[in-house]
């Protein structure tokens, strides 16, 4: 945050003198260039990176929803629902394989709606004010924002993708002690140093460096050791999917953070947008089976833009594009980013008309 204010300042002063001489700053911007624009973007997203790096409670509870379904529900229901050949599998395929595609999905939303919920936050705190007063256009700003966000929940993604590739390998003897052992410390220590507070931040944060350098060569030496093959699905294929429906659900839940003035009401409309998206969508069970029991939920299903997402990032974990679920999440990108910036205005749209920033009220 201070290298992109250091930044913003060092081009306003350098435009200032001839915006001042010629016009005056009020109806002369300073022209930025791309390298500005570069620094400010590269800015934003860092710090919504670091942000998320220091929140190691935010990490373990975006993959804990997730892992519940993959590891109690999904083995529940593999006997009881099995999955038909349907595209793209060219084969019959376990239920955990195919709700993968719907828990990355769940990933996705929920760290959209958790960086709106910050979005709330930062405007309400004044952080929101410090990037607005600077020259970059809103647009770009919030777009920066929300760049931040995909960031953040790709990583996310690509955790719990490296973790169901050991859960499917089914690894025997020392297989997943190994893999868990370093994980299980950093959890360990970070509920002794939250009971005692002993440590400090600085150490903490190394810890967590080192934890992670040490389970990089786990996972090394386990593939070695238990000579594991590649995983069973496209995890190159499927980050433009992942980035392409991030990018959707974040403009939804920026568009919300617009709308939404006090921090109180995010909670419950978070939750009401939520789980109707995500249980009335094919990332649970497939929608021919919700269309033998109900065709209006099915249609409902279809009009659900959570429904192709998940379709989407599916086809690409298998090297394949479903083009009719592109272009609606594409379309719906567009429209909910448009909506988004449009009511962040202070000066117009929906906050104005409910005596918000810039209403006269």
């Amino acid at each position: 945050m201070t290298a992109l204010t250091s930044s913003v300042r060092h081009t306003a002063a350098t435009a200032a003198p001839t915006a001042v001489s010629e016009r005056g700053w009020g109806e002369d911007r300073p022209r930025l260039g791309l390298r500005a624009y570069i620094t400010c973007l590269k800015g934003i997203v860092w710090r919504e990176v670091l942000r998320y790096l220091h929140q190691r409670e935010r990490f373990m509870s975006a993959l804990v929803r997730p892992l519940i379904w993959l590891f109690i529900f999904a083995a529940g229901f593999r006997q009881t629902l099995g999955v038909s050949i349907i595209p793209p599998y060219e084969t019959y395929v376990l239920y955990e394989v195919y709700v993968v595609p719907g828990l990355l999905g769940m990933i996705l939303l929920f760290n959209a709606m958790q960086s709106s919920l910050s979005m709330v936050y930062d405007r309400e705190t004044g952080a929101m004010r410090t990037l607005l007063v600077s020259p970059f256009p809103r647009s770009f700003l919030l777009v920066s924002k929300l760049t931040g966000g995909v960031a953040v929940a790709a990583i996310q993604a690509y955790v719990f993708l490296a973790i169901f590739y050991f859960w499917e390998a089914e690894l025997t003897g020392w297989g997943y002690p190994l893999l868990l052992a370093p994980p299980a410390a950093l959890f360990a220590l970070n509920i002794f140093n939250s009971a005692t507070d002993k440590f400090s931040e600085r150490f903490m944060q190394r810890a967590l460096l080192l934890a992670a350098v040490v389970e990089v060569g786990v996972i090394i030496a386990v593939i070695y050791l238990w000579k594991l093959s590649a995983p069973s699905m496209n995890y190159i294929a499927v980050a433009p999917a992942l980035v392409v429906s991030g990018l959707m659900l974040g403009s939804l839940a920026l568009f919300m953070s617009s709308v939404i003035k006090q921090l109180e009401n995010f909670a419950g409309v978070m939750n009401f947008v939520i789980f109707p998206m995500f249980f009335a969508s094919s990332a649970l069970y497939p929608l021919w089976r919700v269309k033998e029991s109900s065709v209006l939920l099915y249609e409902l299903c279809l009009l659900n833009p959570f429904t192709h997402a998940v379709e989407l990032i599916r086809f690409a974990l298998y090297g394949q594009v479903d083009w009719p679920s592109l272009g609606i999440v594409l379309a719906c990108t567009a429209v909910f980013l448009g909506a988004a910036i449009f009511a962040y205005n202070p000066s117009k749209g929906l906050i104005a008309r409910r005596g918000g920033p810039g209403s006269g009220a």
